[in-house]
């Protein structure tokens, strides 16, 4: 059969996945465009002049009929193949098709979306918010779960459309909102996800499936510490005599012990000869570029063997809006780090324009591992960490000096506001 059309999404797009499923169970062949990179070739003047709203998944059939958004190209490509069943046998199944679709997108995914954007900052966030749309979702789920009590699929007795939009959407929401506590109130759905995902001809489609154990939350920026004054000396006391303890006082020490705090498996490296906190001085009181600067003490004092350098890329720039919200952003995650503080620095910043911007920089690391490091950090999965050759690579090595000097140009986006985590 020769190709459909071609589709631009990514690996991680739920609503591609979607897509890449009802061509697979349609028998509709689609290709993907050689090296298609995210919020760069959909920025681009050849990309805009044929979806000018500039979002993906967009769609190109080999006659030039072109469409965005994610079920619209599914249900398009599913009717394709009219023998597949993907959109009912009649006009009442292609309805109740319809009808878990659209409640799916609109009350599970779009949910997950918001929910995610307001606990990384993409959104300023408000509790009474967060319960609003966490609440709003649990109801639907349990329409859904109430549903598949007696069913194996939402339609019929085969897959139909409404059975992989409900498997992409559910599956992207195991990952930030549907915790293991919820998961066990919703064991039908949880079937259902998992008896679509598994279809040999959609394992490879939808890939491993990832749980969190505990639904994604806000994590409030530490407040600064004010330095307190000097107290004046107390008057001495006058002595008290002791005074006879009653039975039933409690004791002064606790009758259980506290646990001690766990040891940071990041103690254990063996010592280096680069000091962070060295660093971190040098980089707040030297210039950064040019003879004598930070960037030319850190090549003189860096130890390759016991720390590394990381490009940092948020994974959803399509989400951002404002660029001083990103920069929040960006200044949340870095709190949210906090315990890792003594082993981590920080320059990442916003480029580009409100509506087209981007979020990157680079991160220095205690051992060759980022994510011992800032898994801390409740949202570090919404950001891609890429380990930098510092010494070697000349590409990375300018990266990572424009990412410290805040001059960073990405495709065009310059460089707005950044923070430091220091």
């Amino acid at each position: 059969m020769a190709p459909a059309g071609t589709l631009w999404t990514t690996d991680y797009q739920a609503k591609g996945k979607i897509i890449k499923a009802v061509a697979a169970l349609a028998g509709v062949e689609i290709t993907l465009p050689a090296n298609y990179e995210h919020m760069v070739d959909n920025k681009k003047s050849e990309f805009l002049s044929k979806f000018p709203h500039g979002k993906i998944p967009a769609w190109e059939s080999t006659n030039g009929f072109k469409l965005f958004e994610g079920v619209v190209i599914a249900r398009y490509l599913a009717g394709l193949a009219p023998n597949s069943g993907l959109l009912g046998g009649t006009a009442e199944d292609g309805a109740l098709i319809d009808q878990w679709v659209h409640v799916t997108e609109a009350e599970i995914d779009s949910f997950t979306d918001l929910i995610r954007g307001i606990c990384v900052g993409v959104y300023p966030y408000n509790k009474a918010t967060h319960t609003g749309l966490a609440d709003r979702q649990i109801r639907t789920l349990n329409t859904l779960e109430a549903h598949l009590a007696t069913r194996t699929f939402f339609v019929g007795e085969r897959i139909t459309l409404a059975d992989l939009v409900v498997a992409g959407v559910i599956q992207k929401a195991v990952g930030v909102t549907v915790d293991a506590a919820l998961r066990a109130k919703l064991p039908n759905t949880i079937r259902h996800l998992e008896t679509i995902v598994n279809q040999p001809k959609l394992k490879a489609v939808f890939g491993e499936t990832t749980f969190v154990e505990k639904a994604i939350q806000f994590t409030p920026p530490a407040k600064e510490k004010k330095e307190a004054k000097p107290a004046a000396p107390a008057a001495p006391k006058a002595e008290k005599k002791p005074k006879a303890k009653a039975a039933d006082d409690d004791d002064e020490e606790p009758l259980v012990p506290e646990d001690p705090k766990a040891k940071n498996p990041l103690d254990d490296l063996p010592k280096s000869t680069f000091n962070l906190e060295d660093w971190k001085r040098a980089y707040s009181n030297k210039e950064t570029r040019g003879a004598g600067g930070a960037i030319e003490w850190f090549y003189e004092n860096f130890d390759h063997e016991g720390f590394s350098v990381w490009r940092v890329d948020f994974k959803y720039n399509d989400e951002l809006t404002q660029t001083f919200m990103s920069s929040n952003q960006i200044g949340g995650f870095f709190n949210r780090l906090e315990a890792s503080r003594k082993y981590i620095f920080g320059s990442v910043g916003v480029l580009g324009t409100s509506g087209n911007s981007v979020i990157a920089g680079t991160i220095i690391c205690r051992g060759q591992d980022a994510v011992p490091v800032v898994n801390v950090a409740p949202d570090y999965e919404s950001y891609s960490y890429t380990k930098l050759d510092v010494k070697n690579n000349a590409e990375d090595k300018a990266f990572f000096e424009a990412a410290l000097a805040w001059d960073l140009e990405i495709d065009g986006k310059k460089w707005v506001d950044g923070k430091n985590l220091k």
